[in-house]
């Protein structure tokens, strides 16, 4: 049996830092009580940031402005090369421009209940709140958002939703943001105030004293091991789904920094809270390395079908329109192919087990335009989606526009990460996390649109007062280059990098990884159970076993050596993997992205069990192989309160 699973329960979290008062009231009420750092004294602070995309370039484009002395880390050859520039549909706002009915209360209600009511209230308000400051921002740093014939900002719809919030830049949106945010980086570059470190990947956290104080790095072209001490020490480095190998993230994303945190004292929150994405091209063979997202907002006029019989292997012109089922429109009348993604998935993956999916293995559904274009014509279509279209037919040389697309789940998003309170700081003082690095607003599933606006939500408007309000109380001083913890924490980095060197096996990193992920995809992805998990709790610790008798990576560590990098981060991945599996484990319920078969509801649903599990589970870390310490956060639900979420 597998120690792993004998985890202890510890203290409870509640220091979460959240202002009283009323809700509406309490963001601006903790900018008011913080405190501040003189603006003639901040360039003798040094913040690092790790992380150039929405969180974090916005984040070091903020603190530069206001001052500080920045130093800031990528592991891509630029900026403007971070994950985030993939977002492809757009990015949440509660400016009702449409008049239809939104404000920033029905954005905080939608995001709780989009959540399945697993996510902190106060967080999630606050949230609401700045979404609207944050297309204001935009705009003036020339992000061209789409408009409309009068010249106004245009919206679209995405799920979970039945207003009309969402503002885009065709099928851009991500680029668009980032480019923005890399502009005002740019400029403080240019400034002297950002020190830009790229092709520098994160490898430990420096803690003094018990405080956050640096980072020691991999420079990834020289394989130069460098240390970098701070007063504070922000990460901005995204989520983990490639830990599942095959997702929709860029190759490179990865779990390093917030899981050497992590070993570092930092808690781990929701793990298993991973978010499959409904709209994926379907993966065609076992030579792919990575999948292709399609945007969600295809699904405001592209409608998703299967044969009604099983086995109809008929082209999608051929079948005639009684002998389809639009499922989501039929089962979920009230928003139709608008339900939220976590809704989608599952349904796509219950109609492919029936045997009603289509393409290759029957692992497809469609999504068809035919309708739109008769309504609205090709040309509005194009308009709309037209760089999109042009995509999936490049990879799949099918032409959308004639015959519907195959789309089908895949990983995307990772609502677990470090635990943070109100204030974006973890359980490290000084040791910050934002954007998809923490795990505070979406709970157990994220809706369409969100990723972008908490980024730059928590970069822009977020961190700034939190982290002066840090730096004003502490006045952290000096740490040399030569303390104890910096040398040790330089040694510990060096001395795994060189045994994986010296393993000198016959397996390769990529092939660790490929089994590694099938695994979590099998036994924790879209679907979970009692059985399954154990299995892969099991044979999770084998597989660790066998990478450090096994792993062959060729060359040295000074030199660019990218199988090296790979086998250090599948390290990470392993020990993750195992907190994953046993965070979905002992979550005996249903909620959101975390489907456990055993708990559904007599239609199939998932379903909660609030009394229970309603709570954020925080994690400590006490060593590889061994069993991790729980801690409870309580969730308190004063103003959207838990209900079996219908989209009917």
């Amino acid at each position: 049996m597998n120690p792993y699973l004998d985890h202890t329960v510890g203290a409870p979290v509640t220091d979460t830092a959240v202002p009283a008062g009323p809700i509406e009231q309490r963001w601006d009420r903790r900018r008011f009580e913080a405190a501040l750092v003189n603006p003639a004294n901040r360039r003798g602070h040094t913040v690092i940031v790790v992380g150039t995309g929405l969180a974090g370039g916005a984040a070091g484009a903020t603190l530069a402005e206001q001052g500080y002395r920045v130093v800031q880390f990528c592991f891509q050859d630029s900026p403007r090369r971070a994950h985030s520039i993939a977002a492809q549909g757009g990015i949440n706002a509660a400016k009702n421009y449409r008049n239809d009915g939104d404000s920033v209360r029905r954005l905080f209600y939608d995001t709780v209940k989009g959540g399945d009511f697993r996510a902190r209230e106060s967080n999630v308000h606050r949230l609401a709140q700045v979404s609207v400051e944050i297309i204001d921002q935009c705009v003036a740093q020339g992000v061209p958002f789409a408009r409309e014939y009068g010249g106004l900002l245009d919206t679209r719809s995405f799920g979970g939703v039945q207003v009309s919030r969402t503002f885009y830049a065709r099928g851009q949106t991500g680029q668009q943001l980032l480019l923005g945010a890399y502009q005002a980086l740019s400029r403080q570059i240019a400034a002297g105030r950002v020190e830009m470190h790229a092709r520098t990947e994160m490898l430990d956290l420096i803690v003094v004293d018990g405080r956050a104080r640096g980072i020691v790095a991999r420079d990834l072209v020289t394989g130069r091991i460098t240390t970098h001490l701070a007063d504070a020490v922000v990460l901005a480095t995204g989520g983990y789904g490639n830990v599942f190998h095959l997702s929709t993230n860029a190759k490179n994303s990865n779990a390093t920094a917030i899981w050497r945190a992590h070993r570092r004292g930092a808690l781990f929150a929701n793990p298993c809270f991973t978010q499959i994405h409904p709209t994926c091209i379907p993966r065609s063979g076992d030579h792919q390395a990575k999948l292709t997202l399609m945007s969600e907002s295809l699904r405001n006029d592209g409608r998703i079908w299967v044969p009604r019989a099983q086995g109809d292997t008929r082209l999608p012109a051929d079948i005639p329109e009684a002998e389809r089922d639009y499922y989501l429109e039929r089962i979920y009348p009230s928003f139709g192919n608008l339900v939220p993604r976590d809704i989608a998935s599952r349904a796509a993956k219950n109609v492919c087990d029936e045997g009603r999916g289509v393409g290759p293995g029957g692992q497809g559904v469609y999504l068809d335009f035919a309708d739109a274009i008769a309504r609205l014509g090709r040309a509005e279509i194009e308009a709309k989606y037209g760089n999109l279209f042009e995509m999936y037919q490049r990879i799949t040389a099918e032409d959308p526009y004639r015959t519907p697309m195959r789309i089908y789940p895949a990983i995307h998003y990772t609502m677990g990460g470090l635990w943070v309170d109100y204030d974006l700081q973890t359980t490290v003082p000084g040791l910050f996390a934002i954007g998809e690095a923490n795990f505070s607003d979406h709970g157990a599933n994220r809706l369409g649109a969100s990723a972008l606006m908490q980024g730059l939500a928590d970069g822009y408007f977020v961190l700034p007062p939190t982290l002066n309000d840090y730096l004003a109380r502490h006045r952290p001083a000096p740490v040399p280059e030569d303390h104890p913890a910096v040398e040790a924490a330089v040694a510990e980095v060096t001395d795994q990098l060189h045994l994986i060197l010296a393993v000198d096996g016959d397996r390769t990193p990529e092939s660790f990884h490929r089994e590694l992920g099938a695994l979590l995809w099998d036994e924790c992805g879209m679907a979970r159970n009692d059985a399954g998990l154990r299995r892969a709790l099991a044979r999770i610790p084998q597989l660790r076993e066998e990478f450090w008798r096994r792993i062959k990576v060729p060359g040295t560590g000074e030199e660019l050596n990218q199988a090296l990098e790979k086998a250090n981060r599948i390290v990470d991945y392993l020990e993750l993997a195992e907190l994953m599996c046993l965070d979905a484990l002992h979550r005996t319920e249903s909620c959101g992205g975390h489907f456990r078969e055993e708990s559904r509801t007599d239609t199939g649903e998932a379903a909660r069990r609030d009394e229970e599990f309603g709570y954020a589970a925080a994690w400590e870390f006490t060593g590889t192989g061994n069993a991790p310490v729980l801690h409870r956060e309580q969730l308190h639900f004063e103003h959207v309160h838990p209900t079996q979420r219908s989209y009917a």
